[in-house]
C-alpha cells in the first residue's frame, strides 16, 4: 500500500514511521532558515502536525523526505514572515534606508520576477523540484539526490535542462 493510500486510510503508523526517518532533516532545513534551536524543534513538529492534518489532501509526487522538505521551508518562512511583522523596527538617523526604485524599474522587477516562476512551474515535475532544492534552498548535488533518490548524475543532467529552458525562456531579458 503507497504512503497516500496508507494517509488517507488513517494509518497513524506512517506518521510514525515518517517521523523516525525524516525529523532530524527536516530539524536542519528548518535550522539554516531560523537558527533558533528551541524554535526548530517546534515548527519541525509543527511540520508533522500539520502534515496529519492534511493527510486527506495530500498528494506525495516525489519523495515524502522531499515534501517534508518542503513544508519545513514553508513552515520557517511563515515563521520568520509573522516574526518580522511583530518587531517594530526603529529607524534612526544611522539606518541605512533602501534604495527606491522608478516605477519603470519596479515594473521590470516584477515582470522579470513573475517570469521566472512562469517558467520555473512550467518545467516537467522533477526537473523542477530539482531547481528549486538546488537554487532555493542551496542544497548540494549530492543531497538533492540522497533526498530524492536519484543518483547525481541525473541532478545534474536535470539541473542542465532546467538551465537551458531558463536561458532560452528568459533571453528576452538577460543582457
Amino acid at each position: 500500500m503507497n504512503l497516500t493510500t496508507r494517509l488517507r486510510n488513517d494509518d497513524k503508523t506512517v506518521l510514525k514511521e515518517l517521523f523516525e526517518a525524516h525529523y532530524k532533516p527536516v530539524c536542519a532545513a528548518v535550522q539554516r532558515i531560523v537558527g533558533e534551536r528551541g524554535v526548530t524543534e517546534d515548527l519541525a513538529q509543527q511540520v508533522f502536525i500539520r502534515f496529519w492534518e492534511k493527510r486527506h489532501q495530500i498528494q506525495v509526487d516525489t519523495s515524502p523526505g522531499a515534501y517534508l522538505h518542503r513544508m519545513a521551508v514553508n513552515e520557517a518562512l511563515a515563521w520568520l514572515r509573522a516574526k518580522k511583522n511583530q518587531q517594530p523596527v526603529e529607524i534612526d538617523q544611522s539606518t541605512p534606508l533602501p534604495l527606491e526604485m522608478d516605477g519603470e524599474g519596479q515594473l521590470l522587477q516584477a515582470e522579470l520576477h513573475t517570469q521566472i516562476h512562469r517558467v520555473i512551474d512550467a518545467l516537467p515535475p522533477r526537473c523542477r523540484t530539482v531547481f528549486q532544492l538546488s537554487r532555493f534552498e542551496e542544497k548540494s548535488y549530492q543531497e538533492i539526490a540522497d533526498e530524492m533518490e536519484i543518483s547525481v548524475k541525473t541532478v545534474e543532467h536535470q539541473m542542465g535542462k532546467a538551465l537551458r529552458v531558463l536561458r532560452e525562456q528568459l533571453k528576452g531579458y538577460l543582457a
